[in-house]
């Protein structure tokens, strides 16, 4: 699979108007904050950009950040930005003709954005030997990646390699390709659809359990659309399997359950996140109101207590009383709670 993503990518595709899917490359799901911040990438840069979503996480200024799989660098360069001449973003891909074109502009962007010295870098080598790299344990505040992880054969080293990699309270934020049901072998083993991102996109239950089992007890899906196979052949291949890009957010945290547990807490968002003035929306779910008291399960409080966020929020409650599941994330308890008192109980 290794040879097969390098030579679609180093050789088959020569901009991004070569692919056959909608998996990548959607210019209108960037909000407006960041567009100036692409306008000053290089154009060859950019013209040889294949992400599928937005890696543009917030609060990152003086961050050490890592983007598996950057490519040609343009999440790099973007980041590069956000976290100021403080910060570091370091790019790893195992792609030659990418890394040349990612190397070829680290000057350019250096006096395009104003710094003594450059503040990116970038390495050669596979996601999935991460421990292969000279990158220290536990030394990112942030590991990004762009519809990569998907084209990886071993997925779960991936996410063993994020965990080993990240502080104690840092946070993976990536985009992929996820599908409805486990994808067939016909379909994996297509040089053009696993090119595509989609021969490699994980069933979406399937990439839970493999998060749970890297230590990432709670996946928050942050955002997501449907993709369309627009080439005809491709889509006869693929049949009625539905393919989605999704942003998730997976955080380094100790304690977190794997269910939302309501403790009666809850937090006031301060507004003081650059770009994110009037609401700071953590996943699908949470879109929490600047100056509200916004009630919240566990793992939401840790995730905004125990991480860069903390100094954001005001916090309300502790963890002494527990009042069972956090029902305002969707789930409920399973038992007839409508029995009468007084009806008989077990082994009747």
């Amino acid at each position: 699979m290794h040879d097969i993503v390098q030579d679609y990518y180093g050789k088959q595709l020569s901009s991004s108007d070569d692919l056959k899917t909608t998996a990548c490359c959607d210019i209108t799901l960037i909000p407006e904050w960041l567009k100036p911040l692409l306008a000053k990438i290089h154009p060859e840069v950019l013209s040889r950009y294949y992400g599928c979503g937005l890696v543009a996480p917030p609060q990152i200024e003086g961050c050490r950040v890592l983007d598996l799989g950057c490519g040609s660098g343009r999440d790099v360069y973007a980041l590069a930005q956000l976290v100021g001449p403080a910060g570091e973003v370091v790019g790893v891909d195992m792609t030659d003709e990418q890394l040349a074109v990612a190397r070829a502009h680290e000057d350019f962007h250096r006096e395009v954005f104003g710094y003594a010295k450059s503040n990116v870098r970038f390495e050669h080598g596979y996601i999935e030997q991460l421990d292969a790299l000279e990158l220290q344990p536990g030394s990112f505040d942030v590991i990004v990646s762009n519809c990569v992880v998907n084209l990886s054969p071993d997925k779960a080293a991936v996410l063993d390699g994020v965990a080993r990699l990240l502080k104690p309270g840092g946070e993976f934020y990536f985009s992929d390709v996820y599908a409805d049901r486990r994808v067939p072998d016909a379909v994996r083993n297509d040089p053009v659809l696993y090119g595509e991102c989609l021969g490699g996109a994980l069933y979406w239950k399937d990439f839970n359990r493999l998060s749970h089992a890297a230590g990432f007890a709670d996946p928050r899906l942050l955002e997501d659309r449907p993709l369309e196979v627009t080439d005809p052949t491709l889509a006869e291949r693929t049949g009625n399997i539905r393919f989605f890009s999704a942003t998730y957010r997976l955080f380094k945290l100790d304690g977190l359950e794997t269910a939302c547990e309501d403790y009666g807490q809850a937090v006031i968002y301060r507004g003081t996140v650059p770009q994110h003035p009037h609401r700071f929306v953590l996943d699908k779910h949470h879109s929490i109101d600047t100056g509200r008291i916004f009630p919240v399960c566990g793992n939401t409080w840790r995730m905004l207590h125990d991480t860069r966020f903390a100094p954001h929020f005001e916090f309300i409650g502790n963890f002494d009383t527990h009042y069972g599941l956090f029902e305002g994330c969707g789930e409920a308890v399973p038992f007839d709670v409508a029995q009468r008192a007084g009806t008989p109980g077990a082994c009747c």
